[in-house]
């Protein structure tokens, strides 16, 4: 939480919002490590969106549940990404942006942005054996 934001950081000094959702992922869920992508960032939406068509592939829509990633939409264009954490018995949504990290009810940042979808990593059926 006390991570300065800075465009393309990756951690552990400072992330982006990128960044933190996968350091989150992997460090406190245990999930794999999605790639760096290097390309996508704050103002670089046709990256960011090609980037999130290729990681959807791997991954199925969901209802909020920790560990998914919060993905932010203005129609197709992906804006921002969060990851869903538990606190304080609730679920709530950690992002990042140029004024620092914020952790909010998914509620309070499904209203700050125009759509957000929950993506969680698709388990295949060979998986669970």
């Amino acid at each position: 939480m006390r991570a300065p934001y800075r465009e393309g950081a990756r951690g552990p000094i400072a992330f982006d919002c990128w960044g933190l959702c996968i350091a989150v992922r992997h460090e406190v869920f245990g999930l794999p490590l999605l790639p760096s992508l290097g390309a996508v960032g704050k103002d670089k939406l046709r990256a960011n969106t090609a980037a999130y068509h290729d990681l959807r592939q791997g991954m199925e829509e969901c209802t909020p549940e920790p560990g998914a990633i919060a993905a932010v939409f203005r129609g197709a264009l992906c804006l921002h990404v969060g990851v869903v954490v538990e606190s304080e018995g609730r679920l709530k949504v950690l992002d990042t942006n140029p004024g620092g990290a914020c952790l909010r009810t998914t509620g309070e940042f499904e209203a700050a942005h125009p759509r957000v979808v929950y993506y969680r990593d698709r388990v295949l059926p060979e998986q669970t054996q």
